[in-house]
């Protein structure tokens, strides 16, 4: 493999891990005898969260010459 793919690779796998990490963390602020929180308190952060995974999307789709 190539110096970029074997950095890609491994780049990818630490912080996809630490996303995935840190949106179960994320998920443990949905305990209510732990936190109170709004339907619209939890809306705004799953409307973020989408948000950014949308933008994240079109970063990775192939660019048109």
């Amino acid at each position: 493999m190539s110096e970029k793919r074997d950095n890609f690779i491994r780049l990818a796998e630490g912080r996809v891990t630490r996303a995935i990490d840190s949106i179960r963390v994320i998920g443990n602020l949905s305990n209510r005898s732990n936190y109170e929180y709004t339907t619209e308190d939890s809306k705004r952060i799953i409307d973020a969260l989408q948000s950014e995974i949308n933008a994240l999307k079109v970063q990775f789709m192939p660019r048109q010459a």
